[in-house]
């Protein structure tokens, strides 16, 4: 980032106005993979600091920025006025988009890059793996009360930020013309993982055939709901505010579910080598239900709750042909940090849902007996 690119970009906002204090650091923020990230840090008088998120939106991913931020900007408006009306803290409890100095929700520089602004939230810190089970269990009451509290808004005005994204029938096709198009040596050495994902095809079409029926209803969706997209407060240690809005658009409530438990309820690193560490850790499906359903609060139909277990089974099969589709065709999408890396990522999906398998009528008997208890 050049720094006449970046004051431009500064310049746009009314950081310092906003903050009632002096711009006094700029510097790269967090470990996200998609979009680059600053932290803009304000003295003010007082001495005390103020704080802002200045990100470039990533246009190889997000091809319309316009539409990603009009979804944004209608979503934490929504919820805005929905904690302001439940008494809570809206400055906290949700993300706000600063407007530039011309009114905008976001500016776009000489280069034709997309910048926003959100105020930070001070005293809240985000969690990269289950550290406490409560941890969990505080991070599914918020995705639960995020999908409870959005039950209303009207899906239809938002806006698809990536086409197809958790269509998991849509994958499977890019899947198999990865394997047509694929580098030879590499769809010769990963052949048990391509047999693998084949031979689940009938599964793909199990959520949004039932769509296309009228027995699941289309909500709004977070699409990416990792532990790593709950920010905790720092004090009370409890689950603050849902945040990365970017993938929010219409979907199933199953995608949301399924994501938090391919990803904090596996006993493994997503990356893992040792395939015998990886497997669905009973407690933690069951601990993240409760509390899921708990924040819900009685806002999902009965099919919706059924079809929980096969929603983490295909958002953890849809990763697991994304990553090897990937890297068939040469490791362009997902960053790696060795050789074979997304075939090791793979691999630990299709071992994870092996063992959600196993545990099938287990994790279906989980479902059933903490629905029946809220």
């Amino acid at each position: 980032m050049d720094r006449n690119t970046m004051d431009e970009v500064i310049a746009a906002f009314p950081i310092e106005s906003a903050s009632n204090g002096r711009l006094v650091e700029k510097i790269p923020y967090g470990n996200g993979h998609i979009n680059d990230t600053f932290r803009l840090c304000c003295k003010r008088p007082d001495q005390k600091e103020k704080s802002f998120i200045l990100q470039k939106i990533n246009r190889d991913i997000f091809k319309n920025p316009s539409q990603l931020m009009e979804n944004v900007v209608h979503i934490t408006e929504y919820l805005r006025g929905i904690i302001i009306s439940q008494s809570g803290d809206p400055d906290r409890e949700t993300l706000n988009v600063l407007q530039t100095r011309d009114g905008a929700n976001y500016y776009q520089d000489r280069n034709n890059n997309f910048w926003r602004v959100f105020p930070f939230i001070e005293r809240s810190l985000c969690l990269e793996k289950v550290e406490d089970q409560k941890d969990f269990y505080d991070s599914a009451v918020a995705f639960g009360n995020f999908q409870k509290m959005l039950a209303d808004f009207p899906v239809e005005t938002l806006h698809e930020t990536i086409v197809n994204f958790h269509n998991t029938p849509s994958r499977f096709q890019d899947f198999k013309k990865a394997i047509e198009e694929g580098n030879r040596e590499r769809v010769a050495l990963a052949g048990k993982e391509i047999a693998f994902a084949l031979d689940r095809e009938k599964d793909t079409a199990v959520l949004t055939n039932l769509l296309a029926e009228g027995k699941l209803p289309l909500r709004v969706t977070h699409n990416d709901t990792k532990l790593n997209n709950i920010l905790f407060d720092e004090d009370t240690r409890k689950a603050l505010c849902v945040i990365d809005l970017d993938t929010i658009m219409p979907g199933l409530s199953m995608y949301d579910f399924g994501d938090s438990i391919r990803f904090g309820a596996s006993t493994g690193a997503e990356d893992e080598t040792d395939l015998s560490k990886v497997q669905l850790d009973l407690s933690l499906f069951e601990i993240f239900t409760k509390g899921y359903l708990e924040g819900c609060a009685g806002s999902l139909t009965r099919t919706e709750i059924e079809m929980l277990p096969m929603g983490a089974k295909l958002m953890t099969y849809e990763c697991g042909i994304r990553f090897l589709g990937d890297f068939l065709t040469g490791d362009h999408y997902f960053k790696i940090q060795r050789e074979n890396h997304n075939l090791d990522r793979a691999r630990t999906q299709f071992k994870l849902i092996a063992d959600m398998e196993a545990k099938w009528d287990e994790m279906k008997a989980i479902v059933q007996r903490i629905s029946a208890g809220i």
